[in-house]
């Protein structure tokens, strides 16, 4: 097939469920995972004043 990869081995290193997204991450070499996002992003909780402080940022 055109484009199919052929004529070398992957060393996978570690298998990590994701079962809450219903697949399973297979590592190699030196890969990091990145963890998940929250359902609600900190933007949400960012507020602007009138005054130009800022609230919710830590």
């Amino acid at each position: 097939k055109l484009g199919a990869p052929s004529g070398f081995t992957l060393q996978v290193r570690d298998i990590l469920p994701a079962a809450g997204a219903g697949f399973v991450v297979a590592l190699a070499g030196d890969i990091m995972t990145m963890p998940g996002l929250s359902k609600a992003p900190a933007a949400e909780r960012i507020r602007v004043h009138p005054d130009g402080t800022i609230e919710g940022l830590f």
